[in-house]
């Protein structure tokens, strides 16, 4: 029983704890983390602490929340109602209202996403927890620190869990120079014995698809900056340059970044997972119908096969009535090109997962390059050589120059599609027990 009499209610459930997790479930800090890389149990962390606090308690209000509402639906409470089910605790899931009750202790946890942090005011709160917290921003974290004020509340709680993502807001308030009442636990690489258990090769298979410096931060869980300085660090032109030749028994990709200036878009074959790129079509205040033409005059007729990849903003609608991809649709077939398919996407994916993508095949974390560059195409190797990230932040520097970016956009947007490891925020990771 609690000082107020209300009852504290315990329950028996199923959980082998990590020893990471168990020193997070076990601090007493009033505002706690904890930081891993994917794979480390963060969810299941989250979820069980969670589902802890409901019950310590009872009758009270929590709150659990994630950056996005996908991220919410799909990873959150996924591992909730997982962790729910498999120990049988009954519960009443109101979807129109986020809310669930745990029928056992009458608590209740919202369920919430924080990208709109203006929207947390309100009810007070007996604990709240929130998923990666890195890629939330900082006030939508004071705003629930504020609302941790419930009166009746037998422990007063906030917590989160994150993977490493440089030396942003989280690291300067939880781990370089903690603020009072905080605690973040630390969880090493490779602890997650139950993981190994099942996938024995997950760590190897990802240190051949991350770049190093992704691979650290990600796998090894450290704190780096990792968009400091050059975007395309991972780039060597002694390695990835070389001399080379389209193979006319292959299909041609061709990969569009749509401009008016420049036009740009780049050539490529795939040949036993290494990917080739060919050529460079760079087109001053050119039109995508030119950009037909020039790529038309330069491979006319390829009868192995094309595939087009590139923004799905060609998609739009322009001023004239058509889009960027309904004139490639009615130049490629009257030119010969019968076979073409399109293999873009209905949106384009971020930046830094383009960015990544290309990195890991300049330079995997095992030193493997799997990308080539003929030397023909000088603007996307200067793209590699001297496009920047702005100073302290994640954001791509497009200011320095306005002809960069564009052709290592339509690289990115090709090798993301066929090459990128498929890894949400902090991995979704299965139950542990």
């Amino acid at each position: 029983m609690d000082r107020r009499g209300e009852g504290v209610r315990h329950r028996e459930i199923v959980y082998s704890a990590l020893p990471s997790q168990k020193r997070f479930h076990q601090s007493t800090a009033r505002l706690k983390g904890f930081s891993g890389p994917i794979g480390s149990g963060k969810s299941q962390a989250l979820c069980h602490e969670a589902i802890r606090l409901a019950y310590i308690n009872t009758g009270r209000t929590g709150l659990l929340g994630a950056p996005t509402y996908p991220m919410l639906r799909d990873a959150t409470l996924s591992s909730l109602f997982e962790i729910l089910g498999a120990n049988q605790i009954p519960y009443e899931h109101n979807k129109a209202e986020n809310l669930i009750t745990l029928k056992e202790t009458r608590s209740r946890i919202l369920a919430r996403s924080l990208d709109d942090f203006e929207r947390l005011r309100g009810t007070n709160l007996a604990w709240f927890g929130i998923d990666e917290l890195t890629y939330t921003a900082e006030e939508a974290w004071l705003r629930l620190e504020g609302r941790l004020r419930d009166p009746r509340a037998s422990r007063l709680c906030g917590f989160a869990v994150w993977t490493p993502k440089g030396f942003d807001w989280v690291y300067r308030r939880f781990v370089k120079e903690p603020v009072e009442g905080y605690e973040a636990i630390l969880a090493p690489a490779f602890e997650n014995r139950f993981l190994l258990d099942r996938i024995p090769d997950y760590y190897d298979r990802l240190r051949r698809s991350y770049d190093e410096r992704f691979f650290q931060q990600e796998v090894l869980g450290e704190y780096l900056n990792v968009h400091s300085g050059l975007v395309y660090h991972a780039f060597d032109r002694r390695v990835s340059v070389t001399d080379m030749q389209p193979d006319p028994t292959r299909p041609l990709m061709w990969t569009l970044d749509f401009n008016v200036d420049p036009m740009s878009s780049l050539i490529v074959q795939v040949v036993e997972g290494r990917v080739l790129v060919l050529d460079e079509i760079v087109l001053q205040r050119a039109t995508t119908l030119e950009a037909c033409e020039e790529f038309h005059n330069r491979y006319p007729m390829w009868e192995a096969g094309l595939a087009i990849y590139g923004d799905a903003s060609g998609e739009r609608m322009q001023s004239g009535g058509t889009s960027d991809y309904n004139i490639l649709r009615q130049f490629l077939p009257g030119n010969g090109y019968r076979s073409a398919k399109y293999e873009k996407q209905s949106k384009n994916p971020s930046v830094l997962e383009r960015v990544r993508a290309v990195n890991a095949m300049l330079k995997s974390s095992e030193g493997e390059t799997t990308l080539f560059v003929s030397p023909k195409c000088r603007e996307l190797i200067r793209d590699f050589e001297e496009v920047m990230f702005k100073p302290e932040s994640a954001v791509i520097d497009k200011d320095r120059d306005s002809k960069r970016t564009h052709l290592s956009d339509a690289l990115g947007y090709l090798i993301w599609q066929e090459f990128h490891v498929k890894a949400p925020f902090g991995l979704q990771e299965q139950s542990i027990f």
